[in-house]
């Protein structure tokens, strides 16, 4: 990989973990599904353009309602969860549950797809939930009032992740990453639309709250995906789908120094489990013996990215 990709890579995941910033900052005053249909409108303003300067609109109209489907499951109802869950979590706290998302796109392709379930991935998603149990078993926010229902909400979230991401492998193999990111976000930005416009809030937030919407719907979503796009066009999808390893470390490291949290040992601990057992459980870890095993963790990663936009 070279400098330039490399620092692509880190600025991706910077990015994508400065969305838990930014939705801590703003799912308060804003409510969680008004956020989130503006950053996913922004986002879309971006990524439409982008999808015409390349001639690929007409992707949109032949697969609709699979992208409807898709937007509901993988932007619409889990980044709403996720935005609940930070009306009481940390950012960095949320970013490190976000991290399980790979734990449960592995549980869902067994059962729905039926992948190949080695012993070696069973053991990482095994890993990987003693890591959500340490993280989730050790936090004095689960003490708190809401906690408890608010890490639900973020785990709901990356099931639906998981479900996404088998939905696009069973339905929408073979169209372009890009037309299905970006049908699928101008999707769930219409399914969401009439209900921000119903529990808009009956006072208007304040400016400063808005820069942080802004920065959310462009930099970490619409000029995010962009990033995205290079680097799978110029490192390959294995490459680029290492970044949402990278993300609950940014996420972290974000609300320390923006909100003053707090890093705990069971948080490091929890963290450090969850990547190491999500790293086996999506096969970056596992030995590689044949040539189409990397064909086929090359799917594997251009699907994944498609849920680590956060």
């Amino acid at each position: 990989m070279r400098r330039a990709d490399f620092l692509e890579l880190l600025t991706l995941a910077a990015l994508w973990g400065a969305s838990f910033l930014f939705i801590r900052v703003a799912a308060p005053p804003f409510g969680p599904v008004v956020l989130i249909a503006l950053r996913l409108a922004i986002a879309s303003c971006f990524l439409v353009p982008l999808l015409a300067m390349r001639g690929k609109l007409g992707a949109l109209r032949l697969h609709w309602p699979h992208l409807l489907v898709l937007g509901v499951l993988n932007a619409a109802i889990p980044l709403c969860l996720f935005a609940y869950a930070e009306l009481t979590l940390t950012a960095g706290f949320t970013s490190v549950l976000n991290a399980a998302a790979p734990l449960f796109a592995s549980i869902v392709a067994f059962v729905w797809l039926g992948d190949r379930m080695s012993s070696l991935r069973v053991l990482g998603i095994v890993i990987g939930f003693i890591g959500v149990i340490v993280l989730v078993g050790g936090s004095s926010l689960i003490d708190a009032r809401q906690g408890g229902v608010a890490v639900v909400a973020a785990l709901l979230a990356t099931v639906l992740y998981g479900v996404a991401n088998s939905y696009t492998k069973r339905f929408l193999t073979g169209v372009s990453p890009l037309a299905v990111a970006t049908g699928s976000l101008l999707a769930a930005t219409i399914v969401l639309a009439p209900l921000a416009f119903w529990l808009w809030p009956t006072q208007t937030p304040a400016g400063s709250v808005w820069l942080h919407v802004i920065g959310l719907g462009t930099a970490c979503t619409g000029i995010a995906y962009i990033l995205f796009f290079r680097l799978v066009a110029n490192v390959g999808p294995t490459r680029a789908a290492s970044v949402s390893f990278l993300i609950p470390v940014f996420g972290v490291l974000w609300g320390i120094l923006f909100l003053g949290e707090r890093l705990s040992v069971n948080m490091a601990i929890g963290c450090a489990v969850i990547l190491l057992g999500t790293s086996l459980a999506a096969g970056v870890l596992a030995p590689r013996k044949k040539p189409d095993a990397n064909a086929r963790g090359a799917l594997n990663g251009k699907d994944s990215l498609l849920r680590s936009g956060r």
